[in-house]
């Protein structure tokens, strides 16, 4: 928990409590590194505007460290940019002030769901491939051409989104439902500033596979199979 303000600091990490979490607070931005690298937690409820720090600029921080916690920001920034800000630094939620205690709670426990949903005992996930792109769930590990790749838990997410639905083209609606879980108030833009990040990281290596459907949404395909084929059923040609 980092967050400045002593009433929400205090509140929270009650209700936290109550709801069978441990929690350990942090004030400022420089405690708040120094306690995420040490005590290793599932999940960082992080306020943007601390004294020391922009919590966004933090969270950059944290995962350029290799830190790929989950973050929940926590901020009195009410615009749709700032939240597209908060969410492509590397945030995998976001809750504005004033809030309801509740819905912070249930945030959380979406986010834990999502970072530590696994396979049944015994009974290990085999790794998604496609090309020479591989997601092993299980060790939430991403490999480019033999080449690992660091992704945030919510970029994780999408790419294997994309992958399990390989070669189908996916409207923003789907990638919000499966990747989210619920919709940012109808604002899709979310979805493109993540496919964005997330070329970065896989299609730094040709050919590249992300692709976008103009008026549709985004598809996983092999350049030999983006020729033609998309035209013909009307969903527009594919572009990197």
């Amino acid at each position: 928990m980092v967050e400045d303000d002593p009433s929400i600091r205090t509140l929270l990490t009650s209700a936290l409590g109550a709801a069978g979490h441990s929690v350990v607070a942090a004030v400022t931005g420089q405690e708040a590194m120094f306690r995420a690298g040490d005590s290793q937690p599932d999940l960082i409820v992080m306020d943007v505007m601390l004294p020391d720090a922009d919590g966004f600029d933090l969270t950059r921080q944290l995962r350029a460290q290799g830190l790929y916690t989950p973050v929940l920001f926590l901020t009195a920034r009410t615009e749709v940019e700032d939240r597209i800000i908060g969410l492509s630094s590397g945030g995998d939620d976001y809750v504005t002030k004033p809030f309801h205690v509740q819905e912070v709670l249930l945030r959380i426990r979406a986010i834990l769901r999502r970072a530590g949903a696994s396979a049944p005992a015994g009974r290990a996930r085999p790794p998604l491939r496609y090309g020479d792109l591989v997601l092993d769930t299980d060790a939430h590990t991403v490999h480019r051409a033999d080449r690992p790749l660091k992704l945030s838990p919510t970029e994780f997410r999408l790419l294997a989104c994309l992958m399990a639905r390989a070669d189908r083209v996916l409207d923003k609606g789907e990638i919000l439902q499966e990747v989210w879980q619920y919709d940012f108030a109808g604002d899709t833009r979310i979805v493109d500033t993540y496919i964005k990040n997330l070329r970065r990281k896989i299609d730094a290596t040709p050919p590249a596979l992300i692709h976008t459907v103009r008026g549709v949404g985004y598809c996983l395909r092999q350049p030999d199979d983006s020729t033609g084929n998309s035209g013909n059923s009307g969903t527009g040609t594919p572009r990197p």
